[in-house]
């Protein structure tokens, strides 16, 4: 990148921030200049990401100014540094891992977040020139947000001031004490570490290993953060320090194995190991891939020190591929995440390599908006104004008629996208309706909204009901159970609740089904004289209940009765017997839809018939006919309940009905009597996504 592209981005920011100074009352250019120089030489990115710095700085206080014809990588830097810098969290220790996938997902160029930490890293350097309130604000942001991240991308130099600066804020005591006593024994660490490998240098080139060693001295925050943890004093923690070991060695996993160990035991053969504290991550390496041996030991003198034992290969693994060090610390992380994280940490390691098309985007399955008071909420990407209502309260979301996007008035169905501050308009009067459902796309509002629907439609049902009854009674009708299932398979109603809500709005008129009724009865007339004639020769079987068919449960297939197809009896129903003309006698459910009509229309017929042995002695065939969510899980969760008990599927169909967003599903399951029926059902009908279970 030509240097002129960078003098001319300073320019355009020093021009824009002529005037405007810092708290301590230096020019505001200061800032961008120290985060450009942390960018380019402490983290070694690219004068791009310089240039985007200024133009973040310039444009951020002169909104409408012209960059176009700077690169389009780093104007798109610039814009997603613009959108961070409107984050004003209102809580960040609760809703910390919110703000930090905001940050994320506004990072369209991944260099982005890193470029965010270097700026909030030169704000902590000068930290002190803040008032107090704002001081507190950036030390809790700091811990909880930029720490964090500034750790998993691997920026681990930077986390470490980050977070030595913030202890030395917020716990200025304990910091000065853990700071002193690292002064105060850094002469007898330089001497431990010369007498700790003194002895072992004979005998490590006389067996022919070639290593290098590495000593790391933790941070006063990482020793403080382990004290806490720990709940020991600072001379109780044993790697405030660590020597470490690396094995140059051909990549051989059992050369490699057979070294490591090899060196271990010399350095436990003349230091008294704490086998305690051994981690054999050589022969089991931890599932982040990360691979060493450690071991804490303790000389002559009694002082401890931390050992670490790794071949070259092993040690460029953990400092830079899966198994690096953000990963195996365990900080909690999405896989998505983590993808773009570790390319991030690709792009750092060879930024002059990285072109910018060829840099990932962020994880893109949210979008993240405010309410008016600034509280931030996570919705699927797509997600609509409606959405947001019915994610910030249900009776907000039943009652919203639209709403206001960065002030300008929207519809209910306007798609929102990730840093949308979004109002809500409400009317008392307004209820959901079924175009509602094409609308969202998150399951807390969808769920909602058919609970809602259903209740509107359970109330429409009972003023339908109220409505053809009233009707009825006036036209001095009736609308028997058998003739209603007709008329509503002729209109294609699969339910009563949607029928009699079909009667109240309208859709159904009433006088066609006093037009069906009439029908009906003139065709029967024939039937009835017909029937009459048979009545005369038919065998008188008695219904005064003197004489009692007994049902053998073993032989529910004999040749002297046959269950009903149109009910299904089950053992233990309350059953009666119906003679038929020519296919001997049927035995019926006394709720079965064709009872009330058998019974009252031929009553010379009708048998009295009781259950003979117990409830295991057969088999019997139900229908039940469930209304449930359009949710892949249902399926599997009624085939659980079913296998819970004495059961078995014999068949399943499912229907979608669109109309409703349900799927209407028909099983049919051997069960051995009604009592495991009824077990059955009431366990299929507390399921989370069935709304409703029927024997057919």
């Amino acid at each position: 990148m030509d240097k002129s592209m960078l003098e001319k981005a300073r320019e355009l920011a020093q021009n824009a921030l002529e005037g405007q100074t810092r708290y301590d009352g230096s020019p505001f250019i200061g800032h961008a200049d120290g985060v450009a120089e942390i960018v380019t030489s402490e983290i070694g990115l690219p004068e791009s990401c310089a240039a985007a710095v200024y133009l973040h700085e310039a444009s951020r206080v002169a909104p409408g100014l012209d960059i176009s014809d700077f690169p389009q990588d780093v104007q798109l830097m610039a814009d997603g540094l613009n959108k961070i810098s409107t984050i004003k969290p209102k809580d960040t220790s609760l809703e910390a891992e919110k703000y930090k996938k905001l940050i994320v997902s506004y990072s369209a160029d991944p260099r982005v977040s890193v470029i965010k930490i270097a700026d909030r890293l030169e704000v902590m350097r000068h930290l002190e020139m803040f008032p107090k309130m704002s001081r507190d604000q950036k030390l809790l942001e700091t811990l909880m947000l930029y720490m964090p991240l500034a750790h998993q991308l691997g920026l681990y130099k930077i986390n470490s001031e980050l977070g030595d600066i913030y202890f030395r804020h917020a716990e200025p005591e304990q910091y000065r004490a853990i700071t002193n006593k690292l002064k105060a024994t850094e002469k007898d660490r330089e001497r431990l570490i010369e007498e700790f490998i003194e002895p072992l240098k004979v005998k490590l080139s006389e067996a022919g290993i070639k290593y290098k060693l590495k000593v790391r001295t933790k941070s006063a925050w990482s020793i403080w953060r382990k004290m806490q943890v720990q709940k020991v004093p600072f001379e109780g923690v044993f790697d405030v320090f660590a020597i470490r070991f690396i094995i140059d060695c051909p990549s051989d996993p059992v050369l490699e194995k057979d070294l490591c160990w090899k060196v271990y035991s010399y350095v436990t053969e003349e230091y008294e190991p704490d086998t305690k504290r051994l981690r054999d991550w050589v022969t089991t390496p931890r599932p982040s891939g990360y691979e060493s041996l450690h071991i804490t030991v303790k000389n002559k003198q009694g002082s401890y020190l931390e050992v670490q034992i790794r071949t070259a290969r092993m040690d460029d693994e953990a400092e830079n591929g899966h198994a690096a060090h953000w990963a195996y610390k365990g900080i909690k992380h999405e896989a998505s995440t983590d993808r773009w994280l570790q390319s991030v940490r690709d792009a750092l390691e060879h930024p002059f390599d990285a072109k910018p098309e060829d840099l990932p985007a962020p994880p893109d399955k949210e979008i993240f908006v405010f309410t008016p008071t600034g509280e931030l909420r996570i919705l699927s990407a797509g997600a609509s104004v409606l959405d947001f209502a019915f994610n910030i309260h249900s009776g907000l979301g039943a009652r919203c008629i639209g709403g206001r996007v960065n002030g300008k008035a929207v519809q209910l169905k306007e798609k929102l996208k990730t840093g949308d501050t979004v109002e809500i308009i409400t009317r008392k009067d307004q209820r959901p309706n079924r175009d509602w459902l094409g609308w969202v796309v998150t399951s807390k509002a969808r769920s909602k909204i058919k609970l809602e629907l259903d209740a509107e439609e359970r109330k429409k049902a009972a003023e339908g009901r109220e409505l053809l009854e009233r009707r009825l009674k006036n036209w001095k009708m009736e609308f028997p159970d058998v003739m209603q299932t007709e008329f509503m398979k002729a209109h294609k109603f699969s339910s009563v609740l949607n029928f009699m809500a079909a009667i109240a709005e309208g859709e159904i008129d009433v006088n066609d089904i006093k037009s069906f009724i009439q029908e009906k009865a003139s065709g029967q007339h024939e039937e009835a004289v017909q029937e009459h004639a048979v009545k005369e020769k038919a065998t008188p079987y008695s219904n005064t209940g003197e004489d009692i068919l007994v049902l053998n449960a073993k032989n529910v297939k004999g040749l002297d009765y046959k269950m009903a197809a149109c009910c299904n009896p089950v053992f233990g129903d309350d059953v009666f017997g119906f003679v038929t003309r020519n296919a001997g006698i049927k035995i019926h459910r006394i709720s079965c839809p064709n009872a009330a009509r058998l019974i009252e229309r031929y009553p010379y017929r009708i048998q009295k018939v009781v259950w003979q042995d117990n409830a295991a002695a057969g088999s019997f065939l139900a229908t039940l006919a469930i209304t449930a969510e359009m949710e892949h899980s249902v399926l599997p969760g009624i085939m659980e309940v079913v296998g819970q008990f004495r059961a078995s599927i014999r068949s399943l169909t499912v229907n979608e009905n669109h109309r409703n967003g349900t799927n209407e599903i028909v099983m049919r399951i051997l069960v051995p009597s009604s009592m495991e029926l009824d077990k059955v059902i009431s366990q299929i009908t507390i399921l989370k996504q069935v709304l409703k279970v029927k024997r057919q």
